[in-house]
């Protein structure tokens, strides 16, 4: 047999996603998956019958490199409708293939080797791969434990000549934690008189909860002009499969985001998009989320009171993270998969979001599901020893 060339990787430490691993055990021990981020329960009718529409009028071929263009006006209308934003749907919005591909996209079009970016720990895990891929330099600051808070005494130790980049996550996979006025106050001293972008990863936009209000970089004119604001369609409509989002960036970012998206997937999936404009005239249907999701978290909550578990409270996304140091050191990956294996239910160990693996025996749960799905959990997770 021939030699087979040899292939020098660009990222030697990753493997495959803990998202991936744990939901495959579930499937392997027929569990109650609580870990990968989707809901169980339908996505709207009416968003399904948009979409049919849009096949049978014969919306299927390519649309426009950047966008269906009434997609990109309802976005811009949203935009100015929630947070004042005055958006230029031509130049500053741009949808994409999902949200992780807009994160992607706006990392390759500004980085450059040996740039810094300045993440927090536990982050998503595209994140630093997406970073280093590009040749830059993830520096890594670790969300306060267990409020999950931002140390900005640390960021502004951490800023260099050579910080391009601070992303941030608004509310925060895996934890839940939402900006405060206070942190935007912080990010704007930071900022301030650089030239240092911001990346806004806000996919879960509308499922924020307790009367919180959604600090988007979108209500911050001075924070907008150097941010790149990333969202997904696929979290609002409970529609993962789908994998649709947008980014809404300065035209002078937009420009360099669509330079790499031309040439990646170029456009996306026409008849969802014609589907997507004609739904957001329904403004409900994402103002209702929240309700709708703050149920079933405080569901989720309140069952959970008859575990041992205990709660690190979320005020926005599909997550809430529970600890368990306090009855088990074992490892949080070694006690999620006895979880799966043992009593047939899955969570995701939050030493996953860490580089280093730093473990604070915590679990993370998805309470996006069912009342059905959940109370069957809870029922095992009462089990536990």
């Amino acid at each position: 047999m021939a030699e087979l060339p040899f292939v020098q990787s660009k990222l030697p430490e990753v493997g495959t996603t803990i998202f991936t691993v744990m939901s495959q055990l579930a499937i392997e021990h027929n569990a109650v998956n609580l870990g990968q981020g989707f809901p169980d329960f339908p996505m709207p009718d009416e968003l399904c019958r948009l979409v049919d529409d849009a096949m049978q009028k014969g919306f299927n071929q390519y649309t426009h490199m950047a966008g269906y263009p009434l997609l990109r006006e309802r976005l811009a209308e949203k935009a100015a409708f929630l947070y004042g934003a005055n958006i230029n749907p031509d130049t500053e919005i741009t949808v994409t293939p999902g949200g992780t591909y807009a994160i992607y996209t706006s990392l390759t079009g500004v980085l450059q080797p040996g740039d810094e970016v300045i993440v927090f720990e536990p982050a998503y895990d595209s994140y630093i791969p997406n970073i280093e891929v590009n040749g830059a330099v993830a520096v890594r600051i670790a969300l306060e434990f267990p409020s999950y808070r931002i140390p900005w005494d640390k960021v502004k130790k951490a800023i260099t000549a050579r910080t391009r980049m601070i992303m941030i996550n608004t509310p925060h996979n895996p934890t839940g934690m939402v900006l405060q006025e206070e942190d935007i106050e912080q990010l704007r001293l930071v900022v301030n008189g650089t030239n240092i972008l911001i990346l806004s990863d806000e996919v879960y936009e509308h499922l924020i909860y307790d009367n919180i209000p959604h600090r988007s970089m979108l209500r911050y004119p001075d924070l907008m002009q150097r941010a790149f604001v990333c969202s997904s369609f696929g979290k609002t409509y409970h529609c993962t499969g789908w994998k649709l989002g947008c980014c809404i960036a300065p035209a002078a970012l937009m420009k360099e985001f669509r330079k790499i998206h031309q040439f990646n997937c170029f456009s996306c999936d026409t008849p969802k998009q014609v589907a997507v404009a004609e739904y957001l005239a329904n403004r409900d249907a994402y103002l209702s989320l929240s309700a709708f999701l703050q149920q079933k978290r405080d569901y989720f909550r309140e069952r959970m009171r008859a575990t041992p578990f205990q709660c690190i409270p979320s005020s926005g996304s599909y997550f809430e993270c529970y600890s368990y140091g306090h009855f088990s050191e074992e490892k949080d990956t070694d006690f999620a998969t006895r979880l799966t294996k043992e009593y047939g239910i899955t969570a995701i160990p939050v030493s996953a979001f860490y580089k280093n693996g730093e473990d604070n025996k915590v679990l993370r749960f998805c309470f996006a599901k069912k009342e059905t799905t959940l109370e069957k959990a809870v029922e095992k997770l009462r089990n536990i020893a």
